[in-house]
């Protein structure tokens, strides 16, 4: 899309897309120049946002006094590369795979296995047994291909939109508390000596922010809502899959998604970073009655 010369305003024709990614529909509009902007591209001012020409304009090259340096909705700093995190994630989940593949050894030491062996015995493996790490890498690990492949894709379809919305930081606490949240659900209510294994706790977690994200936005709730529910779907249609994980994630996701995009501006740190904090002390707790109830 080609830029207009000088200060002159789009049409009112124009379409809500950003004038700098015409692929993306937005609602929001750059309070100087009034071009339409998405999250990639906003840039907090004292009263609402401005495109990056604008900021650049106002003092020949740099900042405007009455704008931060570039940030995304949530806060965090705009990178050139919105996928780098996602990137890593992949590659981590890539890896694993991989030494899953060459090795089963590896396998039973990476899922979440409540206790083991289970009761009356006393456990000396699983969670119980004092192997907490489990919790951390179920979320990376994959043993059939459709399942790792399903998981990748759906983190490669969300995660880039959230990282770019939320920045790095702040997507990569999101997808850890999610998916722990998802990891401590599965421990408190599935079968002790059962192995649960699998991303989908971070990834429903992915769901429940987007969704919160496109409301925040105004975007068309149709698309994420109707693919939401097929996965629900499969969810509890199926037999095999750690429902606990799905939805423990989802509302983890749901809580601090929402956090992440609503805080207030002069306490955004604060009320994100805290939010999550909370999640995962909820997250110890009900791991450690868990665990005292089956020691």
């Amino acid at each position: 899309m080609e830029q207009a010369p000088g200060d002159s305003r789009p049409e009112a024709q124009t379409p809500s897309t950003c004038y700098r990614h015409p692929d993306r529909e937005t609602g929001i509009r750059c309070t100087r120049c009034d071009r339409p902007i998405c999250p990639e591209c906003m840039v907090n001012a004292s009263v609402g946002f401005q495109c990056p020409d604008c900021v650049r304009g106002t003092s020949g090259g740099g900042p405007s006094p009455a704008a931060a340096r570039p940030r995304a909705i949530a806060g965090g700093s705009v990178t050139a590369d919105p996928r780098l995190v996602t990137k890593i994630l992949l590659g981590i989940n890539l890896a694993v795979f991989i030494a899953v593949q060459a090795s089963k050894t590896v396998l039973s030491d990476l899922v979440l296995v409540g206790a083991w062996p289970p009761a009356p015995f006393h456990p000396t493996e699983g969670v119980a047994g004092g192997e907490w790490w489990r919790m951390v890498t179920t979320m990376f690990t994959h043993e059939a291909i459709w399942h790792f492949a399903f998981n990748m894709l759906s983190l490669w379809w969300l995660g880039g939109p959230l990282e770019a919305a939320l920045g790095r930081a702040r997507y990569l606490a999101l997808y850890f508390t999610s998916g722990l949240a998802g990891s401590a659900l599965t421990y408190l209510l599935a079968s002790p000596s059962a192995a649960t294994l699998g991303a989908s706790g971070a990834i429903f977690g992915l769901f429940g922010a987007t969704a919160v994200l496109m409301r925040r936005l105004n975007y068309d709730m149709r698309p994420i809502i109707a693919l939401l529910v097929i996965n629900l779907i499969f969810t509890f249609g199926w037999s095999n899959i750690a429902w606990q994980a799905h939805i423990g994630g989802l509302v983890g996701g749901v809580v601090v998604g929402y956090a992440m995009v609503h805080a207030p501006r002069e306490r955004r740190a604060l009320v994100q970073y805290g939010t999550c904090a909370l999640v995962l002390a909820v997250v110890v707790l009900v791991t450690l009655l868990r665990t005292a109830q089956l020691t």
